[in-house]
């Protein structure tokens, strides 16, 4: 027999290949010499994908140079060779088989010598599989892939096979050359493998906290479902994004340098504008460095490797709920307390108003005393009387002075006149809404901080706000609006609050801000506008405040604030 080669062969392989004809129907064992001529060919021109050791060993056996070894060492290593070999006719039927093979699946190479390698077949391998292979083979071309195959005890093992075709001088195949591994405890492993990220993966999705993995650069190596939920809600932008820039802009920290600097934080918190979400969201996050091993070869006996890359594992927790349940409590406060103020206010203007009536009266009884003591005889006996009544008035001026509600001192603070004004329309929200009020807030986008009074400024801002809500609600208006707005000045803020009530009339312009002047109609329970003392706390700060004579629409309030700190004043 002569074997076709496709590269040039050891000479000492054309003295060992002889004419060796062999039948189907032959089970008797293959001579050595068979055998050689088979494994001659393959090695002569190797197949894609035959492992490299296998052809290494092959060739030493059969030498580069010098004298040839004997074909019987030859025999003999493939027989000890570790992969189970075995080689077939053109139609598949076994005709030798080496040891490893009789390990591998269980028979004895008598067993199955003469015998279909479909003895090995499995019913777990489809039928494409098998069609494939074929298709492969059939066409020339060595094919590689994994079998379900089953062991001579009913086992079953993955076998990794390579079959190769060996070619006569036509350039058919003649014979077929396999060798096979057993990969199942590597498939085993692989699945465990699947079934643990599996579970990490169960887990962290099922952790209600944003997870994402980013290297040095940004990139996200690994998320979570809330992060995926995030990204729908930001339609596609990344949210990594989005953290990296309020850390940097709230809180000082870059994510990257972070990263790249092996270093972390915890519990920074910063919000977020996110559209379709109501409003702003909360979250705190920390971060946790991640160093990665480089997994190099020099690595594998325990060397120290290279240092390798790291990764920062970024955690937000959403806390939304708990920041507004905090701020909603707060506003519940801020509200009690404002009433208390309100109420405090309202017993002040009452009895400053009170004060106020009586000081004219007891003036004019003072005169007359005054007058009639000049006069002598009866006068002098009536300017006495008047004089005991002036002292009674004067005694009761000073009780309704002592009755005053002292204002509590308050430390002075740096105060944002924009967060006031916020607070105040949530405190008042349902009743705007009450009343079907327009609100059109116009804060500007930045304003100075400067020293002030947070609950003297916060009342007033309340008390101008409910006297615009009472001439809304007067007025007879369908459409019922209400418009503030802010800008800074040089050197002061200057406030507007507006309205599209009945007005003030241009001779009540400066008598409205009288202790209990009012221009209700309704004033039950009302002692005045409150404007006096509004005007009280506006002189305290360094300001102003006016009725504009120039809005005709309803009513303007004008306020300015002194922003220069005290120390400058």
């Amino acid at each position: 027999m002569k074997v076709w080669y496709r590269n040039h062969r050891p000479l000492w392989f054309d003295l060992i290949l002889k004419e060796t004809p062999v039948s189907a129907q032959d089970t008797s064992p293959s001579p050595p010499e068979r055998v050689l001529n088979v494994l001659g060919a393959f090695l002569a021109a190797p197949p894609e994908g035959t492992p490299p050791e296998l052809v290494e060993e092959l060739a030493r056996i059969g030498g580069t140079g010098g004298d040839p070894l004997p074909p019987s060492l030859f025999f003999e290593a493939v027989e000890q060779s570790p992969l189970a070999i075995s080689i077939t006719d053109a139609k598949a039927t076994i005709l030798y088989a080496n040891r490893a093979f009789e390990a591998l699946t269980g028979y004895a190479r008598e067993e199955v010598i003469g015998c279909n390698e479909s003895i090995l077949s499995n019913n777990a391998t489809p039928r494409s599989v098998y069609e494939q292979l074929w298709r492969t083979i059939g066409r020339r071309q060595t094919w590689t892939g994994t079998l379900v195959n089953r062991t001579r005890a009913g086992g079953d093992y993955l076998a990794e096979l390579i079959i190769s075709p060996v070619l006569d001088d036509a350039g058919e195949p003649r014979y077929f050359l396999g060798m096979q591994r057993d990969v199942t405890k590597m498939h085993q492993l692989e699945a465990a493998l699947r079934q643990q990220k599996a579970r990490i993966e169960t887990v962290l999705d099922a952790a209600p906290v944003i997870m994402v993995l980013l290297d040095c650069v940004g990139r996200v190596i690994l998320d979570n479902q809330e992060y995926k939920r995030l990204l729908g809600d930001l339609r596609g932008r990344e949210p990594l994004e989005l953290f990296a820039e309020a850390l940097r802009a709230q809180a000082g920290v870059e994510l990257l340098a972070c990263c790249g600097a092996g270093e972390g934080f915890k519990d920074v918190e910063l919000s977020l504008s996110l559209p379709g979400s109501g409003g702003t969201r909360w979250f705190s996050c920390s971060a946790t460095p991640v160093d990665e091993s480089e997994a190099s070869a020099r690595s594998y006996f325990g060397a120290q490797p290279e240092r390798g890359e790291h990764r920062l594992l970024l955690l937000a927790n959403d806390i939304t709920q708990r920041r507004r349940e905090i701020e909603r409590a707060h506003l519940e406060n801020l509200r009690a307390r404002l009433a208390e103020q309100q109420l405090m206010h309202g017993m002040r203007e009452a009895l400053a108003a009170a004060i106020y009536q009586i000081q004219g009266p007891l003036n004019l009884i003072q005169a007359a005393a005054g007058m009639m003591r000049s006069g002598g005889g009866h006068a002098d006996a009536l300017a006495g009387m008047l004089e005991q009544i002036s002292r009674s008035g004067a005694e009761t001026l000073a009780a309704l002075s002592a009755a005053l509600p002292e204002e509590p001192r308050e430390a002075g603070v740096l105060v944002n006149v924009n967060t006031l004004l916020r607070q105040v329309l949530e405190i008042q929200t349902e009743r705007l809404l009450a009343n079907g009020i327009v609100v059109d807030w116009r804060p500007a986008p930045l304003l100075p901080e400067f020293p002030g009074h947070k609950n003297q400024l916060r009342a007033m801002f309340k008390q101008l706000i409910d006297n615009a809500i009472q001439a809304l609600g007067e007025g007879r208006r369908a459409q019922r609006e209400l418009r503030l707005s802010t800008r800074a000045l040089d050197g002061e803020v200057e406030i507007l609050i507006e309205d599209n009530g009945p007005g003030i009339a241009p001779e009540e312009r400066y008598r409205v801000f009288e202790p209990f002047r009012s221009g209700w109609r309704n004033r039950r329970g009302r002692a005045g506008m409150g404007l006096a003392l509004a005007q009280e706390i506006v002189n305290a700060h360094g300001g102003s405040i006016e009725v504009d004579p120039d809005f005709t629409d309803g009513c303007r309030i004008r306020l300015s604030l002194n922003t220069a700190r005290k120390e400058e004043r």
